[in-house]
Parts: structure tokens; sequence; C-alpha cells
């Protein structure tokens, strides 16, 4: 089977393009290797997958219909995963026109695409953040129509246009909302790698709020697999992949200075209004329809994450963060 896989470069789309070649998958990634983050970490993770020989890359944006076009002409892509996003809550206040060319527009385009070239199904990244003001544990089937920043509205739209294409096309959409995902090789600007980071270097980290927020943190491989499984699902389905044990963000501090061997010097900021409070997956439907739990805990995820750092750390010491 052939994947179109987009955002193969960011986090999770690096761990599911592994594990979809893994699995021996034909991939074709496409990235635009943008600077929102250091690229030198894209670069990296690209490395990393080119070492399979059903492994293809692109250096394509999502928001480049022609350029998508012409990938459609020369595969036949049977399956898109579509990764390639915007993300990060704050960064969205600041330029939320970036937000809704990549994470609406992009996906606009994928879908129109689709259709034109009989592919079937689309297994779309969205996220926890749409669940803000909701009663916890989060499930599926709550309204979510109050977005508290322009990445969950971005988002929000990319779900809704997933399912007009179901209805209108019959094409398959399959809506994965991820909860705050870390790993080796994550994204810079999120808390595990930012927190462990500034702390291997000696800086303090800043912390919004008092750190007894809490986040169903996942760790990306878990993450990874329940995509994989997602591709055999059919219809229109929002599912959530996320941990269910939600942890506040001083036991996760305390677990940095346990692995780290070093202590965690603190920078203490106004809780920020766009943060959700709290973030708890309900995770009985990817139970169900994925036959997925996730395998790690946060113990274990941090410890393989602060080994990554520390196997790498000649290259990763020098990242701007």
């Amino acid at each position: 089977m052939e994947v179109l896989l987009t955002g193969c470069a960011g986090f999770i789309g690096w761990k599911v393009a592994e594990k979809l070649l893994e699995r021996g998958y034909k991939v074709v990634g496409i990235d635009n290797l943008n600077d929102y983050y250091d690229p030198r970490l894209k670069l990296w993770r690209i490395e990393q997958l080119k070492r399979f020989p059903n492994f293809t890359f692109y250096k394509v944006d999502v928001e480049d219909l022609e350029a998508l076009k012409e990938l459609f002409r020369k595969h036949s892509f049977e399956v898109v995963i579509n990764e390639a996003a915007r993300a990060g809550v704050r960064y969205s206040i600041e330029n939320p026109y970036v937000y809704f060319s990549t994470n609406v527009q992009g996906t606009l385009n994928l879908l129109e695409l689709m259709k034109e070239y009989g592919v079937k199904k689309m297994v779309l990244a969205s996220t926890s953040s749409l669940y803000a003001g909701q009663p916890m544990p989060f499930k599926e089937e709550l309204p979510v129509n109050q977005p508290i920043s322009p990445y969950a509205a971005s988002k929000k739209a990319a779900e809704v246009l997933g399912y007009t294409y179901h209805y209108l096309y019959g094409l398959d959409v399959i809506v994965l909302r991820y909860f705050t995902v870390y790993g080796p090789a994550g994204r810079p600007d999120m808390s595990v790698f930012n927190f462990i980071y500034k702390t291997l270097k000696g800086e303090p980290i800043t912390l919004f709020g008092d750190g007894s927020q809490k986040r169903d943190f996942t760790f990306v491989d878990d993450v990874a697999n329940a995509t994989v499984r997602a591709i055999n699902l059919e219809g229109y389905e929002i599912i959530n992949v996320g941990n269910n044990q939600p942890r506040a963000l001083k036991e996760l501090i305390e677990l940095i200075e346990k692995y780290t061997g070093r202590e965690v010097k603190i920078n203490y900021k106004d809780f920020h209004k766009a943060d959700l409070k709290d973030t708890w997956a309900d995770i009985t439907k990817a139970k169900r329809l994925l036959g997925w739990e996730p395998t790690t805990s946060l113990e274990e995820g941090i410890k393989r994450t602060v080994e990554w750092f520390k196997e790498n750390w000649d290259w990763v010491k020098d990242l701007k963060v």
C-alpha cells in the first residue's frame, strides 16, 4: 500500500512514517521544513527515515496545490495521513493567518485532490485543544464549539471539512485528537523537550501557572501505533488518542530531575489564557475501534526521552530553543 504522509519531518509525522515503514508500507513523505522551530531537528528525523528503501521524500508544502497535484499524478496513493500542521497554541495568537493557510487550506487541498484522483481514505491529525471548557474525561461526542485559540479553531475547521467530504463524496475520514504528545526528538516548543533541554543546559524553565495543571502526556510511539491502526477504519470517526492518565506538571518536573540528575530551575509566570487547565482523554472509543491503548508510562517515557538527549547531546545542545 502506498501512503502519502504529510508533515513527515514533524515530530508525530516522523514516528508515524517509521511505524508504517517498519510494517512494509510504501511511504511518500512531504514536508515544507519550515523554521517554526530549528530545522536541524527536522532534518535529523528525515535522515532516520532515509534508512528505509520504501521511503521517498519531497520538499512540498500542503498549501501548494500545484505541487501536490504533481504528486497525485505521479503516485497511486491509497491513503493520505495528514500530519502537516502549524501547531502550538500561543504562537497561533501571534500569527493566526499561517495556521489557517496550513491547517485549513492545506487540508482542503488534500481533500480536493483525493476526490479528483479517487483516493478514498484520510487519517487527519487533530488536537485535544478543542475540548476547552468541557467536562473531563473528554469524550468525542462533546460539542467542541468554543475553541479558545486560533490553533484550536483551525483544527476544528479541518475536522468539519473532513466531514463535508465524507458526506458529499463518500471519503473515509478518521480524525485523531492527540493529547500532549512527547518523546525523543520532540517539539522544542513543548514542555517535555523544553524542560529537559534547559535543565541539561543549566538554564531556568518558564512555567505558566503553579505547576498543578495536568496534562494527559502520551508517548509518541503509542500515538504513532494508534495512527497506523486508524488506516483500517471506514466512515467518519473522531477518536481520542491519549494516555488516560493525567499528570501534573509538577510531577513531570520531578521526573526530569530524577532522570537527568539535575535540579530544574523555574521562572514562574501567570497562567496563559489560551491554555487548558487540565486534559484527560476518554479512550473507550480507541479501545473499541482501534483495539488500541497506550503502553508507555510517563516514567518510562521521560526516561527514554532523557536517554535520547544524552545520546544526541553533541548536536542537540546547539539547537535554537
